[in-house]
């Protein structure tokens, strides 16, 4: 069931950018992506295991370029500093970055396959939001602060949630949602 937009905002459609392998049908992503149907484009690279930052930057295009209108990107994870080095140089082209718990490439818990993968190092001249949880095992809040001053994004700090993912319980993940709808709507 498609969402209507929130106090008569325009319904921005979404560009998906999951992590590492993708997200799998239980992860809030997949599940937002089925409910929003049409209006939402998920990345395709050809990369999804062995993730390359150049082939996984011209998926988000080719995703930008297939949605109806100026998209809201929704990322997660890996897919966070794939859409944070993107916006550099594409920002006009989106109406927005919804980004969700960044990894940190510089812990021992990045994945070695995505080493080509770094930290955000520019501010971005789009709305941005970083979520931040309190215990992610792939980034401290010190350090996910630290991006979020790096690129000029709101944060949004949501409690003990680990990587919101999967293995963190959250499901579909209905704060997660309320937080998304009420950031496009100030897009």
């Amino acid at each position: 069931m498609t969402e209507l937009p929130v106090d008569g905002a325009v319904d921005h459609p979404w560009v998906v950018i999951p992590g590492i392998w993708g997200s799998d049908a239980e992860h809030w992503q997949s599940r937002w992506e089925r409910d929003r149907g049409p209006d939402a484009v998920r990345i395709a690279p050809g990369s999804w295991s062995e993730p390359d930052p150049e082939d996984w930057a011209h998926a988000i295009s080719r995703a930008v370029a297939a949605a109806p209108r100026r998209p809201v990107l929704v990322a997660h994870s890996l897919g966070v500093l794939a859409a944070a080095h993107w916006l550099v140089d594409h920002a006009e082209q989106v109406a927005g970055a919804f980004l969700v718990a960044p990894p940190d490439p510089e812990t021992p818990a990045f994945p070695p396959a995505a080493a080509g993968f770094r930290a955000p190092n520019r501010a971005v001249q789009v709305p941005t939001a970083l979520v931040v949880s309190d215990d992610d095992p792939y980034c401290g809040v010190d350090r996910a602060l630290g991006f979020a001053a790096t690129l000029g994004a709101e944060v949004l700090r949501v409690g003990p949630r680990q990587h919101v993912n999967v293995a963190s319980g959250v499901g579909d993940w209905p704060e997660g949602r309320r937080l998304l709808e009420a950031f496009s709507a100030r897009c």
